[in-house]
């Protein structure tokens, strides 16, 4: 299995129109998408108001692949979410199962 975990980064003053859309379109995605095991979406905090992530434990590879495709180490967003991202980060690991 794989982890992925992905942070962004909001603009400013676009907290809450980018909120809205993670809580509406983007978890309610995840969560429904095949392949996607286990999605653990991560809100802003008061200390850091413009940052949001997504933990995703993808069942493997190919799965991943069919979502995002072959380029699957570039941390792709949704159209409808590019204006209000500043930036985002995307890391893999191989899921640990203890």
């Amino acid at each position: 299995m794989i982890m992925r975990i992905f942070q962004v980064t909001i603009h400013p003053g676009k907290e809450e129109e980018f909120a809205d859309f993670f809580h509406n379109t983007a978890i309610p995605l995840m969560k429904s998408t095949d392949g996607c095991e286990q999605v653990l979406p991560g809100a802003a905090r008061a200390e850091t108001p413009n940052e949001f992530s997504f933990v995703m434990v993808w069942r493997d590879l190919q799965a991943l692949k069919a979502f995002v495709g072959e380029d699957y180490d570039s941390p792709h967003i949704d159209p409808a979410e590019a204006e209000l991202v500043a930036a985002r980060t995307i890391k893999h690991y191989d899921l640990v199962e203890t």
